[in-house]
This record gives structure tokens, sequence and C-alpha cells, in this order.
């Protein structure tokens, strides 16, 4: 996600209180919120504003300064501290900064977050609407989802698999989104919900699909083509020029560095058009995604309930970050558990299981980099 700059000082008077709601599924509640932190909730969540009637699931109460019970005892290198009586998810190397209080062991209920103002992100914000949401009895996939023809599609799969990429080569033939990176399946199954996150675009993606290239910022289009050009002179150093040149290794560091950031996150509605965002879709169809040493995009019918399975454990690997802070809370406060977190995996699988139950399911495999147009022709037929 991109990060929001810090408010350094916001007038009281623009604070206010302002609820996101994810289609009824988990309600979020601002208060006390000046306007760079509403931008910021609104890039991790999307642009999904609306008006909750009564107690939101959770409140995220912006303040000046957290305030401290006690001294703050430190859990690894400043990742994470607590004090008497709360853990805290420090956002930065500087202890006197970002302090945030999460109470995790009341994640799934309804709680109270404090954040200090000027936060670059709401740590762990995603994940903990997560499992608000699954706490509800809906699912909470890694996917993308759109619409083609009237079918409503979800494509999940390990993480790199071709999400994105199914998602933008059903977009190029006039589908609509719902989502990409997470979506929500309602407990019956019958229903996709997704959020207008931003979509993440590499420099090859952009590459195949150069119609979405002149959508994207000047100022994003700049880096890309520099980080190319530092590229292609970094590749075209001659072997025993690399050995003798001064500060040659060096620049190998830094063209490390700068080829994982070789890509943007354009907001979704800039690359669709907020008109083709549905919020609401049915679930007809189930792709599961995965890269393979194989010649070309190859589609065969799966058995759903396998991919509830294989599905199970790709959602654990996606927590591992919100499961360390998990572990740091247990150490900082032994007798105060999450049930939802400890049964996370059973409560996943049955759910899984439960949605995908009698779905028509294909897997697509396909070589990386994959041929984005080409998704489209090979899956396409077996949507019906």
């Amino acid at each position: 996600m991109t990060d929001a700059a810090p408010d350094t000082g916001s007038d009281a008077r623009d604070r206010q209180t302002v609820d996101f709601d994810l289609h009824g599924l988990a309600r979020i509640r601002l208060i006390e919120a000046a306007p760079a932190d509403i931008r910021t909730v609104a890039r991790q969540v999307g642009p999904i504003q609306a008006p909750v009637s009564g107690d939101a699931d959770i409140t995220i109460r912006f303040v000046d300064d957290v305030p401290l019970n006690g001294p703050l005892r430190i859990v690894g290198l400043d990742q994470g501290g607590y004090t008497d009586d709360a853990f805290l998810v420090l956002r930065s190397k500087h202890k006197s900064q970002g302090r945030v209080t999460v109470p995790i062991d009341q994640i799934g209920g309804r709680f109270e977050i404090l954040c200090e103002r000027g936060a670059a992100a709401v740590p762990q914000l995603i994940p903990i609407l997560n499992l608000t949401v699954l706490a509800r009895g809906a699912l909470p996939l890694h996917a993308s989802a759109f619409v083609i023809d009237g079918i409503g599609v979800a494509a999940c799969g390990w993480s790199k698999g071709g999400k994105t990429e199914t998602l933008l080569s059903f977009m190029r033939h006039g589908a609509q989104y719902v989502g990409d990176e997470w979506v929500y399946v309602t407990g019956d199954g019958k229903w996709l919900h997704g959020i207008p996150e931003p979509i993440r675009l590499w420099d090859w993606h952009l590459g195949q699909i150069p119609e979405y290239r002149a959508l994207v910022s000047r100022k994003d289009r700049a880096k890309l083509s520099t980080i190319g050009a530092l590229g292609s002179v970094h590749r075209g150093l001659p072997r025993r020029a690399r050995r003798r040149l001064p500060g040659v290794h060096a620049f190998d560091r830094v063209m490390t560095l700068l080829e994982g950031q070789r890509h943007v996150d354009p907001p979704a509605e800039q690359l669709f058009g907020r008109e083709r965002w549905v919020d609401k879709a049915p679930f007809d169809r189930l792709v599961f995604l995965g890269n393979a040493q194989v010649p070309g995009v190859q589609v065969e019918p799966i058995d759903p309930l396998e991919v509830a399975e294989r599905m199970t454990f790709s959602h654990v690997h996606h927590r591992l970050g919100f499961l360390d802070y998990y572990w740091q809370f247990r150490y900082a406060f032994p007798d105060r558990p999450n049930r939802i977190v400890d049964e996370i995996e059973s409560i996943e699988r049955k759910l899984l299981r439960q949605v995908f139950a009698n779905k028509t399911a294909f897997e697509v495999l396909h070589p990386h980099p994959v041929d984005i147009p080409g998704l489209f022709d090979a899956i396409r037929p077996h949507l019906g």
C-alpha cells in the first residue's frame, strides 16, 4: 500500500468521526481522525466510507500520544512492546513515534485501537479486519474477482500465482472489477464482495498491456523508466570491468534493492474507472492458479474441496506477519488468548469447504512470467 504523508499538526477543528462499512460484513469507525488519517485508512481498506448505525466492530481512536501505564517493555527489535495493561505495535525504529495499542485478545468482537496521528498506516489493519469478518461467519479469500458476461469469478492461489494477471486479462475484455488481493465470500457461498484497493503493477505487466501504462501517473512512469535504464547499464557491464571498476559491488547491492521496486500501485478506480467496480457479484466459478514448468497456459477441472484444503495453508502463510505480533502479545499477556486466532486453521478450513462446495472449479497452470492476454484466451471458454 502507498504510505500517507505524516500529519504533523492538524487543527483539532479538522478532526472527524468517519465510518467505513465493508458491505455489512464488518464496520470500522475512526474517531478524532485528521484528514490525513482518514486518507491513510482509505488507502488500506478502499473508499468504502458509509454511515454506520450503532456500534462499530473496530473503533480506531486517533490521539496525539498513546498513554502508557507503567514502563514500556520492548519485544524484539522495536517491533512490539507492552505496558502493565496494553500491547503496542511500534511503527518506527524510534520508540517515541508511531505507537499503536492493539487489544489482540479482543479481535473478533468489538474493540478499540489507539493510534497516534500521522501514522503511515494502521498496522495489521487488513489481517485484523479479516479476522473480524471470519468471526462473523463470512470468508476473507486471498483472490482477485471479476464479472464477465454476468458470470462471477474468484481467482485464487498462492502469492504470485497469477491472480492479478488474470484480473487484468479479463478487465481488458470488458469485465467488471470486484476486488484484487482480498475478496469476501458470504457464508452461504453465493456472493463475492471486494474492496477497491490499489493494484500492484510490475514493469513487465505494463510491457504486455501498454494501454494501462498510459493510465499510470507520469511520476510512476518516470520511476519505472529510471530503474529500467539503470538495470540496462548494470547488465551491460563487462565481466572483466566488474572486477576492476570501483564501486561496482555497491552498484550491485543498489540494483538488487531497485529491482524489487519495479512496480507501481495505482488506485483501481484510476485503471478501470469507478463505473466498472461492482461491490457485490455472484460466486459462479472458481479458478485456482499456479506457476508451473509448462509450455503455455493449461486449464483442467479440479475438485473445489481440494482447492479449499490448499487455500487453508495459503491463508496461514499470509497471516505470518500478524501471528508474529500475536505471539508477542501472548508473551506479554499469557493469560489473554484469542480463541479465533488459536483455532483459525480449523475455522477457516470449514468455511472454505462450505463456500467452495459444489462450485465449478478449474486449475490453471502457466509459466512465469505469464502471457497475460493468453490467460483470457485459455480460461474464458471454460467459464460457460
